[in-house]
């Protein structure tokens, strides 16, 4: 059994595209500017911090990391250098080696350009080959069309929809959708990943 201490024990998860590093108050300018190409904080059914509330989000994820149930990262794109987004390991349950991917976002020009593939690629593999994890989970909006169909091409099954689950910030509820990867999946997975990457496919 892994102590939760070691699933949020903040680590860097370097590939070819990305270098997912621990998420720092210092990332505050640079995250701001990832935020404003896309102007990813209007969409209403996403929890997208703006860039005046990038310093308070830091600040929050770095609490939930320090009571555990959190690890969050700070994506950098290894062609430019530039940060382009955000995600994290949420909801850590250690003793049952479970933990959930999300929080994520990206900046307009890091979707689509096998970003987000190679970092779950890498966030899946830590998970499962490290940490132990039976399973990881990804959970989305049920009106956010894009994620969804997103987390399925990872390789992820749908489990269910929690409905009612959420009250957004404007009041409505959302319905979740999760799905999740088991540890007997995840070589299938994790070699699907990888020929897509290698191949470049333009849906990752």
């Amino acid at each position: 059994m892994q102590p939760t201490t070691s699933f949020a024990q903040p680590l860097t998860l370097a590939g070819n595209r990305v270098t997912l590093e621990p998420l720092s108050p210092a990332h505050r300018d640079e995250l701001a500017a990832a935020v404003r190409d896309g102007e990813l904080w209007t969409l209403w059914y996403t929890a997208v911090p703006s860039p005046e509330g990038m310093a308070a989000e830091i600040d929050r994820r770095l609490s939930l990391q320090a009571s555990g149930s959190w690890l969050p990262f700070a994506v950098r794109r290894r062609d430019t250098g530039l940060l382009c987004g955000m995600t994290n390991y949420l909801n850590i349950d250690a003793s049952h080696r479970r933990l959930e991917i999300g929080g994520t976002w990206y900046a307009a020009s890091a979707q689509r350009t096998g970003i987000n593939t190679e970092a779950k690629l890498l966030l899946l593999r830590h998970a499962f080959g490290t940490l132990g994890c039976i399973a990881v989970e990804f959970r989305t909006h049920w009106i956010n069309r894009q994620s969804r169909e997103a987390i399925a091409r990872l390789g992820a099954k749908q489990d269910g929809i929690l409905r009612s689950h959420m009250i957004m910030p404007d009041g409505s509820l959302r319905d979740t959708v999760v799905f999740s990867i088991v540890a007997a999946e995840w070589p299938a997975v994790r070699n699907n990943l990888e020929f897509r990457l290698a191949r470049g496919d333009a849906s990752c």
